[in-house]
């Protein structure tokens, strides 16, 4: 959390076993699914190490994929309505998803990842990829080019007083990828205020959407 993690090297395995910090219900609370009932499923470890991240990905156990799917499963049977599975991290693309990706879509699941951009796997065509660009030395990390046609979306942090104050082009032109501007929650209510503003501005400026960490406001994790 905050830039104190552990960077880690992506895995290369059969995937048949993940690290895993937490599967959780909740409402999907950013981007472009924002509102449906959603499975998390966070992953842990990070290629990367951000200093605002608030979330906690570091403490995580391994699993095995029945074993995920297990807890998937039970709590599909508590709420069968759930039609949407958001594979999280840390960073998820760092583990060999793929086959958890296939299993949750045979079960039903429309799956959504949550990712930095610096990693490429083939994951199967249906997959939503939700991409947040990072910044290091003021500049995004270049955006794997493999996994540009494959995003779905991307997710700008926006900050008014850090690197996160423009979009610059990383890629997204190239394929018309629609554009979610975030707010970055620095836990503090003036510059929270201005970087809420800053967002709308550019929206508004660029015809962008702007994309609330809803599940903040409401109380839900």
């Amino acid at each position: 959390m905050f830039g104190q993690n552990k960077i880690l090297k992506p895995q290369n395995h059969c995937g048949n076993k993940l690290d895993i910090q937490e599967i959780f219900f909740t409402l999907q609370g950013e981007g472009p699914n924002v509102g449906m009932p959603a499975i998390f499923i966070r992953l842990g470890g990070c290629n990367l190490a951000c200093s605002f991240c608030d979330t906690e990905f570091d403490s995580y156990k391994e699993l095995n994929l029945a074993q995920i799917l297990g807890q998937v499963k039970d709590i599909l049977s508590q709420y069968p309505k759930t039609s949407l599975a958001v594979i999280t991290g840390g960073e998820p693309m760092r583990q060999p998803i793929e086959k958890l990706c296939q299993e949750l879509q045979n079960i039903g699941l429309l799956v959504q990842i949550e990712t930095n951009g610096t990693i490429f796997r083939n994951l199967p065509e249906q997959t939503q990829i939700i991409c947040s660009p990072k910044i290091s030395n003021n500049q995004y990390y270049k955006i794997r080019e493999d996994l540009l046609p494959k995003i779905t979306a991307f997710k700008f942090i926006i900050s008014k007083d850090k690197p996160y104050n423009k979009i610059s082009e990383i890629g997204q032109s190239k394929f018309a990828t629609p554009i979610y501007l975030q707010p970055m929650d620095e836990y503090n209510e003036n510059k929270n205020k201005k970087n809420l503003q800053l967002a709308i501005d550019l929206c508004k400026n660029n015809g962008y959407f702007l994309s609330i960490q809803t599940h903040k406001t409401i109380g839900l994790p």
